[in-house]
């Protein structure tokens, strides 16, 4: 399943990010990771969830992040949860042209029982359909 917090810069995105992480921790049963694209969060988050700094390692672009992402479900298979802030800035690209990351993440999600929560900036009203029916 994939869950995206939709809004433009400074309407609290991060924040509900991170208190949904911090929630997340009295019943979920598995690993939380948070990946970000610094270190500015991590200390916001309670000590269970993995904070991840994809900055360090490279992230730089949507073909990446997917690799990325891979990668960490390959190496833990008790991840069930994985909230990403900054997304866009991640993956710098544009939000029109990532439908298919989004298809690979969705089915990424259903072989493997994870649930991803993503921030994005931008404007509700220019959304693109497709990620439409993610926006919580």
């Amino acid at each position: 399943m994939i869950e995206v917090i939709f809004g433009k810069k400074g309407s609290g995105k991060t924040k509900r990010l991170i208190d949904m992480a911090n929630d997340s921790i009295k019943d979920q049963k598995g690993d939380v990771l948070f990946i970000d694209d610094d270190n500015r969060y991590m200390f916001d988050l309670r000590h269970e969830i993995r904070f991840i700094n994809a900055g360090e390692y490279g992230v730089h672009s949507a073909p990446m992040f997917l690799g990325f992402v891979c990668g960490l479900l390959a190496q833990n298979f008790d991840t069930r949860l994985i909230f990403v802030d900054a997304f866009l800035k991640l993956v710098r690209d544009d939000i029109q042209t990532l439908e298919w990351l989004f298809t690979k993440l969705a089915a990424l999600a259903g072989r493997s029982s994870v649930r991803f929560v993503i921030s994005c900036s931008g404007d509700l009203e220019t959304a693109p359909e497709y990620l439409k029916q993610y926006i919580i």
